[in-house]
């Protein structure tokens, strides 16, 4: 290892991160949808009942699941003229086209049970692809350990604000007074992505290079899963990212229940939606800063418990009071985009000490299992909140007890009040700190150095071995 430690670099431009970070609008125009609109929209307007697309959604999560850690090792494996990621992300662009089409906008006399599940399971295909990748190129933009949070903060940014535009379309289909609200509702969102997605991967893999990442060493496989396995710090963060998947896939399936049956909001439902993300958006760079004083793990433990503290207030609003509900909205939104990016700068970190333990470069697996641990929480958390609905007696939209309506409240707001402090055990003396990883990087980077070393000195050779003007030369490459 060198001496001098890790090479300082610049910051990276403000316009490599935004072009970098803009696919990711899209990306949740079509990922708030899936986990808030859709269940209700099918399971209500379209008839397929409750139990039926609980199950249906918790299924296509499961095989988002399976397909993660596939996904994962190709986009780590196959590389191109574009480099590791960008030509899998081009790639996911038709696929994600074609299912939005047919799951945002399905003829209603064509949707039963199996139409869904084909369509919605096609769909999470293109989407596994193009996060994946996308979270990985954006892991390996920069090896510093603040920048990297940065990075992930700008994604998580565009993020919050693609939910923000698509929050802000049923207003707009409403006072266009359409045939069928609902289904108009749904066809904007989907329109939404389809327009936006081409030009924002379009800008991306055009303004944003790849990090040329070295040649990796062979390690036999098993020694490489021993690794894997025995890996406490991507154990750490997998534990907290699945149970953050189940409070986080209950709290998004179930808010438009709680907002309008409980809590009787009405119109306003989506508006306070629309508060909570734009209060993340705000306080996002409080969360960079916090991140910068305490590192990005102990940012993440307090965050967890702010949630902690702050969602049973949602017990405590009246009935039909919008404007105890819009600070409430406020007041949990400060939070929700906090985890999502620290535990992603996290697995950067993560992956970095992978490579000196193993010498892979393994992002691409190692962002597969983050996402593949939150969307298992996720499923998780759908399938047994519907099914709970069941068992309180909720009707959606129908004539409800209070017993019910409490039973809802309920279930939405204890296993986050729980996960919590779960979150903040496991990640609080998380070991790999600043310190940590400046080590690791001056190891990766003089390992770089090595290697491009050698290549130079292997061309170096070749060039004159095959160099017809030097006698000697001539004479070896005849021989």
């Amino acid at each position: 290892m060198s001496s001098n430690g890790p090479q300082e670099r610049a910051p990276l431009p403000f316009s490599t991160i935004f072009f970098y970070a803009f696919p990711a609008v899209p990306i949740s125009a079509m990922g708030l949808p899936l986990v808030v609109h859709l269940p209700p929209f099918y399971a209500g307007p379209m008839g397929l009942g409750l139990t039926l697309v609980g199950t249906i959604f918790m299924l296509a999560r499961f095989w988002d699941v399976f397909t993660d850690p596939i996904i994962g090792i190709l986009s780590d494996k196959y590389e191109t003229r574009w480099g590791r990621r960008r030509h899998w992300i081009v790639a996911s662009v038709p696929i994600m086209l074609i299912s939005v089409v047919m799951v945002f906008m399905p003829m209603s006399d064509a949707v039963t049970g199996g139409y869904l599940i084909f369509w919605l399971f096609f769909l999470y295909v293109g989407w596994t692809l193009l996060t994946i990748s996308h979270m990985s190129w954006g892991a390996e933009l920069t090896p510093d350990y603040h920048e990297r949070t940065r990075v992930q903060s700008a994604r998580e940014v565009c993020l919050i604000l693609g939910m923000v535009f698509v929050l802000m379309l049923p207003a707009i289909i409403e006072a266009m007074h359409p045939e069928n609200v609902a289904a108009a509702r749904i066809a904007s969102m989907g329109w939404f992505v389809l327009i936006l997605l081409p030009i924002a991967v379009f800008l991306a893999v055009w303004k944003v290079p790849e990090h040329k990442t070295p040649r990796p060493q062979h390690v036999p496989f098993r020694q490489a899963v021993a690794v894997l396995v025995g890996n406490l710090p991507l154990r750490r963060v997998l534990i907290a990212d699945l149970v953050l998947g189940i409070s986080g896939g209950t709290i998004a399936s179930l808010f438009l229940f709680v907002a309008e049956d409980s809590l009787q909001l009405g119109k306003f439902a989506s508006l306070g939606l629309l508060l909570y993300f734009i209060s993340g958006v705000a306080f996002v760079p409080v969360v960079l800063r916090v991140s910068r004083m305490v590192g990005k793990h102990r940012a993440a433990a307090l965050s967890s418990l702010f949630n902690t503290i702050t969602v049973p207030i949602i017990l405590l609003i009246p009935a039909g009071s919008i404007p105890y509900a819009a600070g409430v909205m406020i007041l949990l939104g400060l939070n929700m985009a906090a985890s999502p990016f620290l535990f992603r700068s996290m697995m950067a970190d993560v992956a970095d000490q992978d490579a000196v333990d193993t010498g892979q470069r393994r992002t691409g697996l190692f962002f597969a299992m983050l996402a593949m641990t939150n969307k298992f929480g996720a499923a998780i958390a759908i399938g047994l909140s519907y099914m709970m609905l069941d068992m309180v007696g909720f009707v959606p939209g129908g004539e409800n007890s209070q017993a019910a309506l409490d039973g809802l409240r309920a279930v939405y707001v204890w296993p986050t009040f729980f996960i919590g402090f779960i979150v903040a055990y496991v990640v609080w003396n998380f070991p790999l700190d600043e310190a940590r990883q400046k080590i690791n990087r001056a190891i990766l980077e003089e390992r770089e150095r090595h290697i491009s070393t050698l290549d130079v000195a292997a061309a170096a050779i070749e060039t004159r071995t095959l160099t017809p003007s030097d006698p000697q030369s001539t004479g070896a490459a005849a021989d």
